[in-house]
């Protein structure tokens, strides 16, 4: 199955997904009957809902999702968690959050939920900077700072003349665009909030490096796509390896270089960024505007709701009426087209629901509680 970094092709085949199951519940699935739908419901009440069928999913003691949602889409529904409760000003899963952080390393073995893949960190590193700007718990960015301490050793010049790998099997196995594009984004997001000079003069610095390397890699394509990543058969001539442009790909470099224009106002950064948005909107969507991509396995239903959420990041800095276009009609587009029953939310967002999970789930919020907070 594809994982998040993402796990492609040849190279990701055979990991396999955490199984938690949920308290209360029987399976992993959700799949209690209620309502149909309601079209006359805010955006805020139907993220309310679909929220609540999400945490049907959510296992207390485990503090994770129930399978086939993994450990790295565990930490994109804590941030859906945190961002559904700045939207709404909600403090009900304040607590989830909470026990995500005191007892989701002990469910999987790991510690400072550092593992074998350096994508797999990143998420949860911008997941707990995510908490801590919705609490204040300094406790929260205190672990994203030791989990961008762990990534930044992945950092080599030997193959691609830099990046971070995504794996760290065999001393490194694939640059690849989203371990490089999350890297940028920590470090961008850590300057912006730590509180010391010279830490964050540090964490700029990796920031910018980053982003240059990146931008000179070749993995941005002449369309102002971002590709899965490069081959590096040449080490020193690595070149973009052609695979798909996927949307989570296009949507983190969006909220890694908003972060990086807050921290060094470099005037070159936002054009790049709205080059790449409207690249992704024209490029990436059915003729009626819905962002679409394949959606099999365990992975590829998160990705589509990780551009949606990082777009509304770029459209606070740049306010764009195309965007809060496009959000707006995925939003509705998965409330019509794409819900089944108990505000079951599927992965073709311009319909027919296919099935429920808590993948699909928090992928499809990402969409709905954008357009609550693009308003």
């Amino acid at each position: 199955m594809l994982k998040s970094g993402c796990r492609h092709a040849v190279l990701l085949l055979g990991r396999v997904a955490l199984i938690a199951i949920p308290c209360g519940c029987s399976g992993a699935s959700l799949t209690t009957p209620a309502a149909p739908p309601v079209a006359g419901l805010s955006y805020s009440q139907r993220t309310a809902n679909g929220i609540q069928t999400l945490q049907q999913s959510y296992s207390q003691s485990s503090s994770l999702y129930a399978a086939p949602s993994g450990w790295w889409n565990s930490a994109n529904a804590i941030t859906v968690l945190v961002n559904y409760s700045r939207a709404t000003n909600s403090t009900q899963y304040v607590s989830a959050i909470a026990n995500t952080f005191n007892n989701a390393n002990k469910a999987i073995g790991t510690t400072n939920f550092i593992n074998n893949y350096d994508d797999d960190e990143g998420w949860w590193a911008l997941a707990w900077i995510d908490a801590y700007d919705l609490t204040g718990n300094a406790s929260y960015l205190t672990m994203a700072e030791t989990i961008f301490a762990n990534i930044a050793t992945e950092w080599d010049t030997t193959t691609c003349g830099g990046g971070v790998w995504w794996s760290k099997s065999g001393g490194g196995t694939y640059k690849n665009a989203i371990a490089n594009e999350l890297f940028l984004s920590v470090a961008a997001s850590l300057a912006n909030r730590v509180s010391d000079p010279t830490q964050r003069a540090q964490y700029l610095a990796w920031a910018q490096k980053e982003w240059g390397w990146f931008k000179n890699s070749g993995i941005i394509n002449s369309q102002n796509l971002v590709n899965d990543g490069l081959t590096s058969t040449n080490p020193n001539a690595c070149t973009n390896n052609g695979a798909r442009t996927w949307s989570y790909n296009q949507g983190v470099i969006l909220g890694g270089l908003v972060e990086l224009y807050k921290a060094d106002q470099d005037p070159a950064l936002l054009p790049q960024a709205q080059a790449i948005a409207e690249a992704t909107i024209a490029k990436l969507t059915t003729p009626n505007g819905i962002l679409s991509e394949p959606v099999s396995g365990g992975d590829l239903p998160q990705f589509k709701g990780i551009f949606v959420r990082n777009l509304v990041a770029l459209n606070q800095v740049a306010p764009n009426a195309q965007y809060k276009t496009f959000v707006d009609v995925n939003a509705d587009s998965i409330w019509a087209n794409d819900q089944g029953p108990n505000y079951e939310f599927g992965a073709v967002w311009q319909g027919p629901f296919d099935s429920a999970d808590a993948t699909r789930q928090t992928a499809a919020l990402d969409a709905i509680i954008a357009a609550v907070e693009i308003q």
